[in-house]
């Protein structure tokens, strides 16, 4: 296949980022629903989003390699359609452990972010690179934002069912485009082959540890358990770099991580992670509490949905821009400017949250900085990788933003567990210590920034 329209080109991957992105963050408002439905707990429910993550912090490596290796075009192809199939499996579902398999399915489509922005490095000209990524990742972000608003609308109107068979229509539609529009990638890296030993190990090492940080709070920090899982973690780890550090042809390129612009754009990632499930929990939790405590605001799961619907607008306005600043300036500059907004955003609803328009205001900047950094971390890691290293060195940035998800989820849930009345209903205390805490966490984010080189460069 010849060269194609390099708008076509990022239509149909978008397409495809939009629609993991999505699957990815509406199913969480819709979990009550699903438990009451497949009469389940809410602790066995969780499930639903654990495999996802797990599935896609997994594979989304193995995967990316894998592209650089084969071909960046055939592994998506395979990507998307398998999500097509897991997208199928869940909206057919009728009991918890089909519709958990279905989820790690889904969780497969990890890959498609770092193997797109792959693809658009060899594919498009220099001068649109930057904002083409810029683009992807924005619609990504998006994605993720928009879940969250329509989840109550379609489990209100129709069933959970729908919020899988609305996105399969996306997902197929995309996997078409991809066969059709995009053409394979000419960069490959043919003189490697798949590090299956990397791979297993990795791959331990990330389900012990994104497992303790998920289950943690349910299970207890200090129960067997989660501290047997955190062991198991740091010795898999260690097996994982000694593998590594001995093959010639890792799954990871150790020393391309130790860049300086590659792990500081991945702690920005784990940061971000943090912050952006840190306010998917804080922000519709705090709506939705009844008038009645003196603070929550009554709102309904879809009328708190909509309060994040200016992040996501936000987030489409603000990508293409950041992928500008970066050809004008430099990753570094929307970088620093997507995290100090950000800070910014939790400092206002930390500082007092009692009215609508702080809300407002949190989530308007929030989408704003999240479209500044979401895209600028990708030029950054552009920037700074060989281009047969872009799609493994995307999927590391990936599994950072996982693992801050994660401990995002896990550490706000903790931090509002502990200032609840003996009823169970969350404190006014909760939540300013919440958005302290993302708050905070946004600020480290711009320490990691500063090391970035102003003018990243390969070699970095």
């Amino acid at each position: 296949m010849g060269r194609a329209n390099p708008g076509v080109v990022v239509l149909f991957l978008s397409l495809g980022g939009f629609a993991f992105a999505v699957l990815q963050s509406m199913v969480a408002p819709a979990l009550p629903d699903i438990a009451a439905q497949l009469h389940t707990s809410s602790a066995d429910v969780s499930w639903v989003v654990t495999a996802y993550l797990l599935a896609a912090a997994v594979l989304t490596p193995v995967l990316g390699r894998l592209g650089d290796i084969a071909g960046k075009r055939r592994v998506l192809i395979i990507v998307v359609a398998v999500l097509a199939v897991g997208t199928l499996l869940a909206a057919a579902a009728t009991t918890l452990p089909v519709l958990i398999f279905a989820r790690a399915v889904q969780g497969t489509a990890g890959a498609i972010l770092p193997l797109s922005v792959g693809i658009v490095r060899d594919e498009l000209p220099p001068e649109r690179v930057n904002v083409s990524v810029g683009l992807l990742s924005a619609i990504t972000g998006i994605g993720g934002g928009l879940g969250i608003v329509i989840a109550g609308p379609i489990v209100d109107h129709l069933s959970w069912q729908w919020l899988f068979w609305l996105p399969l229509l996306l997902v197929v539609v995309a996997l078409a485009g991809v066969v059709l529009g995009v053409p394979e990638s000419p960069v490959k890296d043919r003189d490697s082959h798949l590090d299956l030993p990397g791979a297993a190990t990795l791959s331990v090492t990330l389900v012990a540890l994104l497992l303790a940080i998920t289950k943690g709070p349910e299970w207890g920090w200090v129960a067997g358990p989660t501290l047997a899982l955190l062991a198991l973690a740091a010795v898999a780890l260690v097996g994982f770099v000694m593998v590594e550090q001995r093959t010639t042809s890792p799954l990871v390129n150790l020393p391309l991580l130790a860049k300086r612009n590659v792990w500081a754009t991945d702690l920005v990632g784990l940061i971000f992670g943090f912050a952006m499930f840190g306010m998917f929990i804080l922000i519709p939790t705090l709506l939705e509490l009844p008038a009645a405590t003196g603070f929550g605001f009554g709102k309904t799961v879809t009328g708190a949905g909509l309060f994040l619907l200016p992040s996501t607008v936000m987030m489409l306005a603000l990508g293409p821009v950041s992928g500008l600043l970066a050809d004008r300036f430099g990753a570094r500059v929307p970088l620093l400017l997507g995290s100090v907004v950000t800070t910014v955003a939790f400092l206002i609803p930390a500082i007092a949250h009692d009215q609508a328009w702080q809300l407002m205001a949190c989530g308007l900047l929030f989408g704003a900085g999240m479209g500044l950094v979401l895209a600028a971390m990708s030029s950054a890691i552009v920037a700074a990788v060989p281009a047969d290293h872009t799609a493994e060195a995307m999927g590391v940035n990936a599994i950072a933003r996982s693992i801050g998800g994660s401990a995002g989820t896990a550490v706000v849930a903790a931090v509002i567990t502990a200032h609840t009345t003996t009823q169970g209903i969350p404190l006014d205390s909760a939540f300013t210590s919440g958005f302290w805490v993302c708050s905070i966490a946004a600020a480290v984010a711009i320490a990691a920034v500063l090391v970035i080189s102003p003018r990243s460069a390969e070699g970095a």
